[in-house]
């Protein structure tokens, strides 16, 4: 049991050590002390809630789709959301080679 221990920490310690990951820590550090991102952050969360309580107003939803493109046009922002999405895949790639692996090892008991 230890050996598999081992070797899933192997595979989780080769994300953490990925240049995307430590893009996606490093840029996430800088962000937290960008005033303009972290507003458009904090007014896109409040109109979302606001937008789920309202139940889809049109209006709502312009006004955050404004609010996220203008966050998405921010470089620091678009290369964090790049390297998160590659961090993202990969841990689902694993996870995804779990379930196939176990579902595989349970049907094949079953036999």
């Amino acid at each position: 049991m230890e050996d598999v221990y081992n070797q899933l920490k192997a595979v989780v310690d080769s994300i953490i050590q990925s240049k995307e990951y430590q893009t996606c820590i490093q840029l996430k550090e800088q962000m937290s002390t960008n005033q303009e991102i972290t507003l458009l952050i904090s007014k896109i969360k409040k109109l979302q809630k606001k937008y789920v309580r309202e139940f889809g107003n049109p209006s709502i939803k312009n006004e955050l789709d404004l609010l996220e493109n203008q966050l998405d046009s921010i470089p620091i922002y678009h290369v964090y959301m790049d390297s998160l999405s590659i961090v993202n895949d990969r841990i689902d790639y694993v996870k995804d080679c779990l379930n196939q692996y176990f579902y595989q090892l349970m049907n094949e008991k079953d036999k």
